[in-house]
């Protein structure tokens, strides 16, 4: 089962006291940054591209947990950088699970067969291994030989073990749709628990700014590759109507407030993909950024974005709106003919901001400020320390 019944009933009842209170904007998944670096470089990642200062940035353990407590969403996701980087992923993981919080640990695997003892398998914990292929697709797509090899073997060491193994897998404008069906039932052959799946978002800082995909071109990607999918009974972790937008058949707007991010800057806004901001807090996070503001159609940024932190959630209301859409659509399968949902109209969306560099400019005089009032406040305690040489 991709997703374990307990996790369907504790979202499932999350959601409807939700829904039953009237909030209109709530957090499904945390998206929980303790760190940004990471030990692969890949092409197409906007993560990593940072100065030292901030790559040496951690989240403690409190503040890890405290972003926990404070947002309420019944999942978390830990992706980075590369979490097992992080000294006390260990303890972030624990004290999560200990609160009845579904966590997936976001990873490129590398490091998971030395740290996989910080870990004791638990139906709130799953390894979200980061495949974006088979073994050709993947190194290159990592830009280093010999990853997809030690994936695999570290998920045959965590499946073992007795741990969840999901696979996430990113696609790009250059997949071939009868590599990635191979893939997939690659997946179902070595029995991983579910498959995330998604559109690269277009980064403004990735290396590679060639192969992201358009909206046009999802659509018929995954209208190639997912039309034997009810077939051969692929185990994806994501809803089936996300996976019926991907393949367009659905005119869904963005929620991207349904995946919250904090990181090692704050709260970030509006989403994980897209640092446009800083919050101090989930609560002014929530309050104070302008939703309306971002999103496919209103934003430049977000135009060809259908990724699945800013469209799980769409799909999930719709579900809840539409059952028996959602039903015909499980039973009958995806539509992979015939006539696409009407695209939203771009023409007036707003010009993108290029705040990036402005971020990280003040995020490190932030730093360097705290280093200094650091320095300050040591040295004012050491000279009230020394003895003194009046008589």
């Amino acid at each position: 089962m991709p997703i374990p019944l307990i996790q369907q009933i504790r979202v499932g009842t999350y959601i409807m006291k939700q829904r039953i209170k009237g909030v209109k904007r709530y957090p499904l998944v945390l998206m929980l940054e303790p760190l940004f670096r990471c030990n692969l470089a890949c092409s197409g990642c906007g993560k990593i591209d940072y100065p030292d200062e901030i790559l040496n940035k951690r989240l403690s353990v409190k503040e890890c947990l405290d972003a926990v407590d404070e947002c309420g969403a019944p999942i978390v996701s830990i992706p980075g950088g590369e979490p097992l980087l992080h000294k006390e992923i260990g303890q972030i993981v624990e004290g999560i699970v200990a609160r009845k919080k579904f966590v997936y640990l976001c990873t490129n695997a590398l490091l998971l067969e030395k740290k996989i003892d910080l870990f004791k398998p638990s139906p709130y914990l799953t390894f979200s291994i980061h495949l974006d292929g088979l073994k050709e697709e993947h190194d290159k797509s990592v830009c280093q030989d010999g990853v997809f090899d030690r994936c695999v073997s570290a998920i045959h060491e965590a499946k073992k073990r007795g741990f969840r193994v999901n696979v996430n897998c990113t696609l790009f404008n250059n997949a071939n749709p009868e590599r990635v069906i191979a893939f997939f039932d690659w997946c179902n052959k070595e029995k991983i628990d579910g498959i995330t799946v998604s559109p690269g978002y277009a980064y403004e800082r990735a290396p590679d700014q060639a192969h992201f995909l358009n909206r046009r071109q999802t659509k018929e990607l995954f209208r190639t590759v997912l039309k034997d999918a009810k077939r051969k009974k692929w185990q994806f972790s994501q809803s089936i109507m996300f996976l019926d937008f991907l393949a367009g058949n659905q005119s869904y707007h963005c929620t991207p407030w349904s995946n919250p991010t904090r990181n090692v800057f704050g709260w970030q806004r509006p989403c994980y993909l897209l640092g446009e901001g800083y919050a101090n807090s989930f609560k002014e996070l929530m309050e104070t950024t302008n939703w309306d503001s971002y999103g496919t159609g209103n934003y430049e940024k977000c135009a060809d974005c259908m990724v699945h932190c800013g469209y799980e959630g769409s799909a999930i209301n719709d579900t809840l709106d539409n059952p028996l859409k959602a039903m015909r659509v499980k039973l009958f399968g995806i539509k992979t003919s015939g006539l696409m949902a009407k695209e939203i109209d771009l023409s007036h969306q707003r010009k993108a901001d290029w705040v990036f560099d402005k971020n990280v400019a003040n995020f490190i005089s932030d730093i360097h400020m705290d280093s200094t009032n650091k320095n300050l406040k040591t040295e004012s305690k050491v000279r009230k320390t020394e003895p003194s040489n009046v008589v």
